[in-house]
């Protein structure tokens, strides 16, 4: 098949880290692949390069903008495309217009988030006009299709659900030579407990509760050092924050990394704070490196994190509650130990990236039976 992918860009995050695993297994299992990008190809378009897969960027302005379109076109046309498959709501209704006409059989589109803050402005009723020309929409779990459909967001016998995978082979379990070269790295005392958050700095990843949270824990225990994995609009916010909470100087934030697998191999727990989630590939990432997970109980998180065998869960937006999570592990090794055994297991059976390829090849051939027939 000829399959082009459509995203805004390829940049730092979970929906671009997917599309890239996506696209090189779908290459590598014979299929024609390129990634068409409505604004700049992004940061991570380069492993695409090496791996010999077009991308291309299409440096959409504001508002309509025709010579974008047409670059879209082009390159869905040039491919000679049997499969669209758009990502998120922009680029499935721009990939949509760009492709009208040119007799692309096979849409689908995967939402990756869970909505949040999605409001029924323009955007949100171009993408439901726009599902008019689709045969699929894709959520990454089951909580993403039932908020959807809850908010009207698209049709019932539309809806399917494809949860993210990653390349478990990728990582491995996280050991004390590597927790080691992560306090080397840093510069920290040898007998420092590292606590982890990957994400983006802003208001959906809660990290302002995470540090009221580790302002307890280290009150407790002085020698836990919270380390903030990624970069975002809220940085000196949130740095203020630590200030204010009295907690500056063991809350590391270490900004956007190209060694996210390392320093997550390196920790001691993994802790995810956000009051908004779909289906995360950060969390995927933790339960490869066998880490023991405490995470808020929203989105897709209840899908991968299962209370007293992978990992906590607690509510969003309570602080203590996460606080007295975290302690529990830290003070409680072995359970720490069992939890992170566990969620490995988990996600080399149902979270791994062949595991995804597979339902969206499947997806892909029942659009194409449904067209013939």
């Amino acid at each position: 098949m000829n399959i082009t992918h459509v995203v805004e860009n390829l940049n730092r995050g979970g929906l671009e880290r997917m599309v890239l695993d996506l696209v090189q297994r779908q290459q590598q299992q014979g299929h024609h692949c390129q990634v068409v990008c409505l604004y700049e190809t992004g940061s991570l378009a380069h492993e695409l390069d090496i791996a010999g897969i077009p991308v291309v960027a299409c440096h959409k302005g504001r508002g309509i903008d025709l010579r974008a379109l047409a670059r879209a076109r082009w390159a869905i046309d040039r491919h000679d495309t049997d499969v669209l498959h758009t990502h998120n709501a922009v680029a499935h209704y721009q990939a949509v217009i760009a492709a009208c006409g040119l007799g692309v059989l096979r849409v689908l589109n995967t939402r990756h988030g869970m909505g949040a803050g999605v409001r029924t402005g323009r955007k949100e009723w171009l993408y439901r006009r726009a599902l008019s020309r689709t045969d699929l929409v894709v959520t990454v779990c089951e909580a993403a299709r039932r908020n959807g459909l809850s908010r009207g967001m698209f049709p019932p016998p539309k809806t399917r659900v494809v949860p993210n995978g990653i390349a478990v082979e990728r990582f491995r379990p996280a050991s004390e030579a590597m927790r080691r070269h992560v306090l080397q790295m840093l510069d920290l005392p040898e007998n420092a407990f590292l606590i982890g958050n990957v994400g983006r700095l802003n208001w959906t990843k809660d990290q302002a509760g995470l540090i009221q949270a580790f302002r307890l824990v280290h009150a407790r225990h002085p020698s836990a050092r919270l380390l903030l994995i990624g970069d975002g609009e809220l940085r000196a916010e949130l740095e203020q924050s630590a200030d204010g909470e009295g907690v500056r100087d063991a809350v590391h934030f270490l900004g956007d990394r190209n060694d996210v697998r390392d320093l997550l191999q390196g920790l001691d727990l993994f802790v995810m704070s956000s009051v908004s989630e779909g289906y995360s590939m950060a969390l995927l990432e933790a339960c490869a490196v066998a880490l023991p997970i405490v995470a808020t109980d929203v989105g897709g998180n209840s899908e991968i994190i299962h209370t007293g065998r992978t990992g906590q869960l607690v509510p969003p937006g309570e602080p203590d509650a996460l606080a007295e999570a975290m302690l529990q592990l830290l003070e409680r090794p072995h359970l720490a130990s069992s939890y992170g055994h566990a969620a490995r297991a988990w996600v080399e059976k149902y979270g791994s990236l062949e595991a995804m390829t597979d339902r969206y090849e499947r997806l892909y051939q029942a659009m194409e039976c449904e067209t013939c027939g």
